[in-house]
């Protein structure tokens, strides 16, 4: 069995996806569903078993969970850059990710944990996850901090051996609708088109990047998936990036995206809000040097490849979740 916490948000339904298409269905998901849609994402997808995650907490405190399990997907986090509540963040991020880890380590069980390249700040020491440059990093908000603590704690306790801590870069794809604001601007874009006719982006208040100029380490969900399936069945361990290594601008995801909906682009920029002044990252690449040195085979999807499946096979059809069925 595999058990994927998060397993009903955006990375961890695209994990149950990329198991289900390798033919593994024994998979307890483990959620906070509430009255939140992300219930959708698990509809077209094939697993035994759901179980929210606070009891999902007290039986691997008590070691309850009897059955032989082979890995553990660790997405269950609060993933919201804006979020203000630090105590929720330190209890939901941090220390729950502690006991997570604990139950792997007892029970020798595999365990892929989401960091984030939130942990990067602004980008002043690079985006290499070297170990003496990750002890150095401040990150700009309360979220990457909640993901920093996390990677520092197990250099701190010798622990890199026993987890696999992923930075994800800039995510979009597929089963991300749920996120509300913190949809990937991809999808975002969509929506905004057909109302408007346009879509808007940020201005620069930076002078060495023009409007709609500042860049991001774009890379789609099932890349995120698949390496995420590539860890689980491989022997290796640390703290690694997730990204193409090729940082995009803004402009071109747009132009990516009118041109995945036959239309010409048209954008208009607007001033950054006044909350995210001063934590907004302006750039990030990330390094994927690791790749070669692991012996990593996976090939990741350009910005305009990934865009135009996204758009087309997903965002404007009847159904945009990812299926096994």
């Amino acid at each position: 069995m595999y058990i994927v916490t998060g397993g009903a948000g955006m990375i961890g339904s695209a994990t149950i996806w990329a198991l289900n298409t390798i033919g593994i269905e024994d998979i307890l998901v483990v959620d906070n569903l509430a009255s939140s849609e992300k219930w959708k994402n698990l509809v077209c997808l094939r697993y035994t078993d759901y179980m929210h995650r606070d009891e999902f907490l007290k039986k691997i405190q008590n070691d309850e969970i009897k059955k032989n399990v082979q890995g553990i997907v660790h997405m269950g986090a609060c993933s919201s850059t804006t979020e203000k509540n630090t105590e929720f963040l330190m209890q939901n991020n941090f220390h729950y990710t502690q006991e997570v880890f604990h139950f792997a380590k007892r029970n020798n069980i595999r365990f892929v944990n989401a960091s984030s390249a939130a942990t990067y700040g602004g980008g002043e020491l690079g985006f290499s996850n070297n170990l003496d440059i990750t002890k150095k990093l401040r990150p700009l908000n309360m979220y990457g901090y909640s993901k920093q603590l996390f990677d520092l704690w197990c250099i701190r306790n010798n622990y890199l051996n026993d987890v696999v801590n992923l930075k994800f870069f800039n995510v979009y794809g597929p089963n991300e609708y749920h996120k509300g604001d913190m949809r990937s601007v991809a999808c975002k874009a969509v929506e905004a088109i057909n109302e408007r006719g346009f879509l808007q982006l940020f201005c620069s208040d930076k002078p060495q990047y023009s409007h709609g100029g500042q860049k991001r380490d774009f890379i789609y969900v099932k890349d995120c998936a698949k390496l995420i399936v590539w860890f689980l069945q491989n022997s290796i361990s640390g703290i690694f990036n997730v990204g193409t290594g090729t940082a995009r601008t803004w402009n071109s995801l747009a132009n990516a995206v009118f041109a995945a909906m036959d239309r010409p682009t048209k954008v208009k920029y607007i001033p950054m809000p006044e909350q995210l002044r001063g934590k907004y990252q302006y750039f990030t690449e990330a390094d994927m040097s690791w790749l070669e040195q692991k012996n990593c085979p996976i090939q990741f999807t350009d910005l305009e490849t990934g865009v135009k499946e996204y758009v087309q096979d997903y965002l404007l059809t009847d159904n945009p979740y990812l299926s096994t069925l």
